[in-house]
């Protein structure tokens, strides 16, 4: 297989050079490796420039992960693109699983990240609205660069939850992602361990956004947000009461969750009508050709 891996980075040098060491120790020196960086500040562009393993760096300006992901894209000429994290550093039975995947005819592979911080299951499959969808981790997956192209890349619209979306247009499209253990990836979430707080206005924006213009407006997923919210609610409630959260904190994520929950129903609805197709992109990778503010090219 002719594989390019996009590694898409922001403000984290030191981990961005474990993973490009990485990956230049554990594969083959045939794959392309396509960096996409930004906006960086801390003098990430210079590091990658000096490498004689990566293929290309593609500048962006946006702090958009689908942006980054389709930058890279449109650089990347492999049959096969995988999209990781600059976080991340691949296992050496990474590359093979990979390989064995893509040769059995998988539409889409993904695995284990070691030091994620992820709330769903990958392994499962859930229902939506009668349709089976398997979701996978947006920063360590590959896909068979056809069926990138029938889904037009990732929805840049969203800022989080970008994988989700994906995840439901390829069952929509009738697409499969399959999990091997062998392709994993570890990751060190913050250099001291510690985790952000969650943005729930954005959390929710994305999930209605995302069921609203895959599925429309119907009961079950008006009730999936809703049920969400209830118990992402109770359980703020108990961070009040045990000290963790105030009041206010409490309230002022409450009325986030409530007014994003509205806008991205209503502009999920809109995308809904503005691309009728099957794969339910209006802002995939062919709408636009001005992500990338500079290229370096070595090819």
């Amino acid at each position: 297989m002719e594989l390019s891996v996009v590694v898409s980075t922001l403000n984290d040098r030191e981990r961005l050079l474990s993973c490009l060491d990485a990956l230049s120790e554990r594969m083959p020196s045939a794959t392309e490796i396509v960096v996409v960086n930004g906006p960086s500040s801390d003098g990430t562009t210079g590091v990658v420039r000096d490498r004689s393993d990566v293929d290309v760096l593609v500048e962006i300006s946006e702090r958009n992960p689908n942006v980054s992901r389709n930058a890279g894209l449109r650089a990347a000429t492999g049959d096969v693109v995988a999209f990781l994290d600059g976080e991340y550093a691949i296992e050496y039975s990474w590359y093979d699983a990979v390989e064995r995947a893509i040769a059995d005819g998988t539409d889409v592979v993904t695995g284990p990240v070691t030091g994620g911080e992820l709330d769903y299951d990958l392994q499962n499959p859930r229902t939506v609205a009668g349709r089976s969808v398997t979701h996978f981790d947006g920063n360590n997956v590959a896909f068979d660069r056809t069926v990138l192209e029938a889904l037009d890349g990732f929805d840049e619209y969203l800022e989080v939850g970008g994988e989700r979306d994906c995840a439901h247009r390829l069952a929509g499209l009738g697409f499969e992602t399959e999990w091997d253990a062998g392709m994993a990836a570890r990751c060190e979430v913050g250099t001291d361990g510690g985790q952000t707080d969650r943005d729930w206005g954005n959390t929710y924006r994305s999930r209605a956004y995302r069921l609203a213009k895959n599925y429309g407006v119907r009961l079950t997923t008006v009730g999936r947000i809703v049920g969400s919210a209830l118990r992402d609610g109770t359980a703020g409630v108990r961070d009040v009461v045990t000290g963790d959260a105030t009041p206010t904190d409490w309230v002022g994520n409450g009325t986030d969750v409530v007014a994003n929950a509205a806008g991205g129903l209503r502009d999920g609805l809109r995308a809904r009508w503005a691309d009728r197709s099957s794969r339910r992109n209006p802002n995939g990778l062919s709408k636009r050709h001005d992500r990338a503010v500079r290229v370096y090219d070595r090819r």
